[in-house]
């Protein structure tokens, strides 16, 4: 069976100080709780924020190293799972109740790609 990565795209400005839903949490839960015991999810986690991180890079022959946070980033990504589902449009419907979830104000982009096992 495939496996896809599901890349959850914010905008760490705005979502900086907001207040989570009272029972998000909870619907959150009961959401990786019943994916997992389908069998589908591999892996997931939510990522620190940029300012904890650094970017290396290559270019020219050469690395370069740049600490967060990166200001010049509108989207980053927030978080992933790794799903192993019998196709895409599964694994989009996952996506999809992940998003649901969310209050309707945030703006939230899961980028689902299939990996390349090749």
């Amino acid at each position: 069976m495939p496996r896809f990565l599901s890349m959850v795209r914010v905008n760490e400005n705005e979502l900086a100080g907001e207040d989570f839903p009272e029972d998000f949490n909870q619907r959150m839960g009961s959401l990786l709780e019943e994916i997992t015991k389908a069998g589908v999810m591999l892996d997931t986690a939510g990522l620190t924020p940029t300012s904890a991180g650094t970017r290396v890079t290559w270019s020219g022959g050469k690395l370069s190293y740049t600490d967060g946070p990166f200001t010049e980033s509108k989207e980053v990504i927030g978080g992933y799972a790794i799903m192993q589902c019998k196709d895409k449009a599964e694994a989009l419907e996952w996506a999809k109740r992940f998003l649901e979830i969310h209050p309707e104000q945030w703006a939230v982009t899961c980028e689902v790609r299939q990996i390349d096992e090749g």
